[in-house]
């Protein structure tokens, strides 16, 4: 396992739309164990694979809260979403920043695991954001591109609330 260079905001690779993945491969379980430890290391809650570079629709997730486990969603498809949350968001593609996004605050996506297992996941408030934060990158957006106005510098805030562990 090991860390990977995480892209950021100009390089090409994370404005283009990823492909499906079709097999998981010793290559695939080596680059979502990659994927977890970089995610880790830059104290994320979340990682796409084009954010390392990679333009393949694989996600990790990690909220840290009442969930049992990460999730792997390997070709997610976001099913059903309602309601609303407005909520600081920030991402390792774009370090330094935060802005306000407003996002489903429930969302149910379809997904293959890292062992190609087709399954669905319902998730709210920081994990529905997640989800939604990380399904955009698989489509060449980023949350500047989604955000209620500006972007902030994390450096001009009076003391850090955890905006980056909210990925």
């Amino acid at each position: 396992m090991a860390i990977r260079n995480i892209r950021t905001e100009g390089d090409a690779v994370l404005r283009k739309k990823c492909r499906e993945v079709t097999e998981v491969n010793e290559r695939i379980h080596e680059l979502i164990n990659d994927m977890f430890d970089t995610m880790y290391e830059a104290n994320g809650v979340g990682l796409a694979a084009p954010q390392v570079g990679i333009l393949k629709n694989i996600v990790v997730i990690d909220t840290g809260e009442d969930e049992p486990e990460p999730f792997v969603l390997i070709n997610p498809e976001i099913l059903k979403s309602s309601g609303e949350q407005t909520g600081e968001e920030a991402c390792l593609s774009l370090p330094g920043l935060y802005g306000t996004v407003t996002r489903p605050n429930y969302v149910k996506v379809r997904a293959y695991d890292e062992n190609m297992n087709l399954f669905e996941l319902e998730g709210e408030d920081l994990l529905a954001r997640a989800i939604c934060h990380e399904c955009d990158h698989l489509n060449g957006v980023l949350f500047r591109d989604v955000a209620d106005g500006e972007l902030c510098q994390a450096s001009d805030r009076e003391e850090d609330s955890g905006v980056n562990r909210k990925k």
